[in-house]
């Protein structure tokens, strides 16, 4: 049995139009409350399997939530380095499941050097987004989707690292889903994916300045950008107002808060700046929820 859940796909009446119909695809109902169980659950209990004695996370976000969850769930210690940027919550509800919580470093690559120097022959380390264990997984969406509803001319999510991008278009490939284009969001300050299409290349960023901290990989992973040559991939860029914004009217809408990481994708589907968007008669939104905001938090942040 999965470690995640088979999610919701809904039909928003708030979002949909006359002609077009949009598809909520409701990952911020995983016990973690976030599409993340998806690919951690699969990699841990891969990795359990492989004989692993205990997990290691370098994520204080959702990712390190879902390694702690997955740990609880099957048995095995847990231990999560974070930096000392992470929020009180974020460790309290890691710490919640069991798992040991270190804070080390200013960012989450100090924190990354950190675990490594814990790591003992017998323990695995699950990575945040850039392990095809981690897509196998988050693929597993789409054929949900092809279960649940219409095949959708186009697909709007968030991008960070590439995890999910990597997941939905692996998904997207194997039911043959090659002629639906993908619409990749981010905020401003943390926009690694444009960044690599702007460069022809993955590229680092100087700094993670967006306050969607779960988008803060300063450099997309190297199959996330090949992904952008193998298919149709639509790079948009969003502020962290037009994200916060986009929260705060899907609780209203929806009754369900989200982060500003998800807001991104969501501020997407309701402007529709592509064609693609606009001509889709069945448009697919990936709401990957995310625990790294609470409707307070988003308040404060709109102003």
């Amino acid at each position: 049995m999965s470690l995640h859940v088979i999610t919701p796909l809904l039909e928003s009446d708030a979002y949909s139009r006359p002609g077009q119909r949009v598809w909520l695809k409701m990952e911020a109902l995983q016990p973690t409350g976030s599409f993340k169980l998806r690919g951690v659950g699969h990699a841990c209990e891969v990795l359990a399997a492989r004989g692993a004695r205990r997990l290691l996370s370098s994520s204080g976000g959702n990712a390190g939530l879902a390694v702690a969850y997955a740990g609880r769930r099957l048995g095995l210690p847990v231990t999560v380095v974070v930096p000392e940027t992470t929020l009180d919550r974020p460790k309290a509800l890691i710490g919640r499941q069991g798992a040991e919580v270190v804070v080390s470093g200013r960012s989450w690559t100090e924190a990354n050097e950190h675990l490594s120097s814990l790591r003992q022959p017998t323990d695995a380390v699950v990575h945040p987004f850039d392990d095809p264990l981690l897509w196998d997984g988050h693929a597993s969406m789409i054929d949900e989707v092809a279960a649940q509803g219409p095949k959708p001319d186009a697909v709007v999510l968030a991008v960070g690292g590439g995890g999910l991008m990597c997941g939905v278009l692996q998904g997207l490939a194997a039911h043959g889903w090659h002629d639906v284009p993908v619409v990749a969001v981010e905020t401003e300050g943390a926009a690694s994916l444009a960044a690599a299409v702007a460069a022809g290349r993955p590229v680092p960023l100087a700094a993670i300045t967006s306050i969607a901290t779960s988008l803060g990989a300063r450099q997309v992973s190297d199959r996330a950008y090949a992904w952008t040559r193998e298919h149709p991939v639509h790079s948009v860029v969003v502020t962290d107002a037009e994200a916060v914004r986009a929260c705060l009217d899907f609780a209203d809408d929806h009754r369900v808060i989200v982060e500003p990481a998800c807001g991104a994708a969501l501020a997407v589907a309701v402007q529709r700046p592509l064609p693609v968007l606009r001509e889709a008669e069945d448009l697919l939104v990936v709401v990957c929820g995310g625990v790294g905001a609470t409707h307070a938090q988003l308040v404060s942040w709109a102003g």
